[in-house]
């Protein structure tokens, strides 16, 4: 959520944004807003008018019956205040309550940084890194290979969960474990903390990380529960610290998580074809700090130089794309896409996604800090992929895959692997 004082003292800036981001029918809200505004403000002043009032009275009833004079009048005059404060304060809480609806609709404003442009056409490459692999022989995709294997099972998990599930078998169950440990222990030498957070979010807590719309597009609710399943551990590292006040010297908090994700992907991009690119239960490790706005920027590149890490090491080519504003989410500041090469498609595919959300999402559930100076403020919000096993086993099957089928495992991954260097057939 935006600050609505950002809006009192610089509406032309948050004008200018929205235009950015190409959402021009948002202009009508923030012209509401800028309106219930000045109603609140006008019953603000009413209410503090009221108070000075009460006070003035009391301390005349005072006087009075020290003077040994009659109260009767200021009495009931005092006796009429309260009455007047809580009518006003209702009708200025109402306002507010309106206020906060039609704020949840205006984007967070951009940074420098981020390109302006319509959709994901005008994203901006900023980096490739990586050797493309050359093939002297037919390249299969990670289907083909891990079925001719032995290795996944997509027609099972097709009848008993539908499209999107899978059954993952012997040496790619193996592989999939030790790419979690592998991303467990990168973090933890990194010195972030590791938290295991629960699977499951009330209402309040998920939807506080990004808009209504999306998470009702990506996340699944339990029946006759107040209670969904979560689409990244974004959402409960979010939720962890609501309503929590931080000392500065506790900031920046550095946490990680590996959990299962469970998304509808609800879209034009839905579930069509079976594999493990795209799926509705897979395995992530999810990177997100919590830290001072002027820190914000040179934790966004350390998340950055983290999940490159990750690639570098397991040998993976990849490009970073800066996400331009029309094709970033309201709630982010920036963002950036880490992308695999697959030499099936003859193209890169997101694999990891870094977003800088500033004080837009630790806002909704008032998480904040207190200066050296006795200042309160918000904190601001990042989070990065560091891994999602199912993607980043898609490119390993892809660009490591052999003229006889079988695929090299990356160095770094052969002790999680028991020692076994190449996948191949039983």
């Amino acid at each position: 959520m935006i600050d609505i004082k950002l809006i009192r003292d610089n509406e032309e800036l948050v004008r200018e944004n929205i235009k950015k981001k190409f959402q021009n029918d948002k202009l009508k809200i923030l012209d509401k807003i800028i309106e219930k505004d000045k109603e609140w403000r006008k019953f603000k002043s009413e209410v503090d008018s009221l108070r000075g009032e009460r006070n003035k009275v009391s301390k005349e009833v005072a006087i009075a019956k020290k003077a040994g004079k009659s109260v009767t009048v200021l009495m009931k005059k005092a006796s009429e205040i309260p009455g007047k404060i809580d009518k006003l304060e209702g009708k200025m809480n109402h306002v507010r309550e309106e206020i906060d609806v039609f704020l949840l609709q205006i984007p967070n404003i951009i940074s420098d940084k981020t390109p302006v442009g319509k959709d994901e056409s005008q994203n901006v490459e900023i980096k490739k890194w990586g050797k493309i692999p050359k093939f002297n022989f037919p390249v299969k995709n990670h289907v083909e290979i891990v079925e001719n294997l032995g290795i996944a099972d997509f027609e099972a998990s097709a009848k008993v969960s539908g499209n999107g599930f899978y059954y993952l078998k012997g040496d790619l169950a193996l592989l999939n474990s030790a790419l979690i440990r592998f991303a467990i222990d990168f973090m933890n030498k990194k010195g972030y903390t590791y938290i295991e957070p629960p699977l499951m979010l009330n209402e309040k807590s998920i939807f506080a990380s990004m808009d209504r719309k999306a998470i009702e597009e990506s996340v699944y609710s339990i029946k006759d529960e107040s209670l969904n399943l979560i689409g990244t551990a974004e959402q409960p590292l979010l939720a962890m610290h609501t309503n929590q006040i931080f000392t500065e010297a506790e900031l920046p908090k550095k946490y990680f998580s590996y959990t299962m994700c469970f998304r509808k992907e609800i879209g034009s991009h839905g579930i069509n074809e079976k594999g493990l690119w795209r799926t509705h239960q897979f395995n992530k490790v999810e990177q997100f700090v919590f830290c001072k706005a002027e820190d914000s920027e040179k934790i966004y590149d350390e998340l950055l130089n983290n999940s490159e890490g990750v690639l570098q090491t397991l040998n993976l080519p990849y490009r970073v794309l800066e996400i331009c504003s029309g094709d970033m989410a309201d709630w982010k500041f920036r963002s950036a896409d880490l992308e695999v090469y697959r030499p099936t498609t003859n193209s890169y595919g997101e694999v990891m996604s870094l977003s800088n959300c500033t004080d837009y999402q630790a806002r909704k559930l008032s998480i904040r800090y207190d200066t050296r100076q006795g200042e309160r403020k918000i904190v601001n919000t990042l989070n990065n992929t560091t891994l999602a096993t199912s993607r980043i086993m898609v490119a390993i099957l892809e660009n490591n895959q052999q003229k006889d089928g079988s695929v090299n495992v990356p160095d770094v991954l052969v002790p999680y692997m028991n020692g076994k260097k190449v996948i191949g057939k039983k």
